[in-house]
């Protein structure tokens, strides 16, 4: 836990990346398998995330990041897209793979299949959109814990125009919304940000035990 403590008191939201440092093969695998192995509502991750490498893209995506140098100068920038209007075949697909991962009967999961539609297929749309973009943020949280350990930086935006993220990236037409923006690499030594101290609430005033 000490550990865990000091990379939390380590990162912080990087203003000014070095543009020369590229996160390594084996580290961008395990951010990956970090943001694979995050806790979801069902399980049912309804979201996808895209990796922006192409330079090109990225100086397209930053006028519609309010002009953040951080989408262009990271390392990798993450895109997390919610699913827009989950639907049965998102839940079959789902169930599918829990019944060939874990060696079930599909029917076996019929039960657990009708009950998670009964309470997500009803939703009106918009409903929809807005649980399936909050599962993103779960998502980014492991993204951030395990970049820390790793001392690789990140800064979770939410700063951007999801509708221009679409339109460059062409998520509409796959049924997604740009949920969250992430810009992982290194930080620049130039960066102050880097040495300021972090400003939280006392733990009397943040936790109320009953």
């Amino acid at each position: 836990m000490s550990t865990f403590l000091e990379s939390q008191n380590w990162r912080y939201a990087t203003k000014k990346f070095d543009n020369t440092k590229k996160i390594t093969n084996d580290d961008l695998e395990n951010l990956k398998e970090a943001i694979r192995l995050s806790t979801s509502s069902y399980g049912l991750q309804p979201y996808q995330v895209l990796i922006i490498e192409n330079p090109e893209v990225r100086a397209q995506l930053q006028p519609a990041s309010w002009g953040q140098t951080q989408i262009v100068d990271a390392s990798h920038l993450f895109v997390f897209a919610n699913i827009v209007d989950i639907q049965e075949n998102h839940i079959d697909d789902y169930l599918n793979n829990m019944a060939k991962t874990r060696n079930l009967k599909l029917e076996d999961l019929k039960g657990y299949s009708d009950f998670m539609k009964s309470k997500i297929i009803p939703l009106p749309k918009e409903s929809k959109a807005i649980w399936a973009s909050k599962q993103t943020y779960l998502a980014i949280a492991n993204l951030m814990n395990a970049a820390a350990d790793l001392k690789i930086d990140v800064t979770p935006m939410e700063g951007f125009e999801p509708e221009k993220y679409n339109d460059i990236l062409g998520l509409n037409e796959l049924g997604l919304n740009a949920s969250l923006v992430a810009t992982v690499g290194y930080r620049h030594e130039e960066d102050a940000t880097q040495h300021f101290l972090k400003v939280r609430k006392p733990n009397e005033e943040l936790f109320k035990t009953i």
